[in-house]
């Protein structure tokens, strides 16, 4: 079967230049990754992926930590679970 439909989307060029970079790690371009995409989505019946609307409390705590407060700094992977408590 030949391949004759297209899909046009405009995106921010930053992100089409970032997921592209990592197509190119995969092996994939960007006609490939998207015919994975699409085929997922027909196999699942819906995205391959959860898509979720941010509670309040996520919100706000994106809001803090971009503006660099409320951060825990560990120094390495045994600081952060002794912080942890784990």
């Amino acid at each position: 079967m030949s391949k004759s439909a297209m899909v046009r989307a405009r995106i921010r060029p930053e992100l089409k230049d970032g997921a592209e970079t990592v197509f190119k790690r995969l092996g994939l371009n960007p006609t490939q990754a998207i015919t994975i995409f699409y085929r997922q989505v027909e196999l699942r019946g819906g995205l391959p992926f959860e898509v979720a609307i941010p509670t309040t409390t996520t919100k706000r705590t994106f809001k803090k930590t971009d503006a660099g407060r409320d951060l825990v700094v560990c120094e390495d992977a045994d600081d952060m679970f002794d912080k942890l408590g784990i």
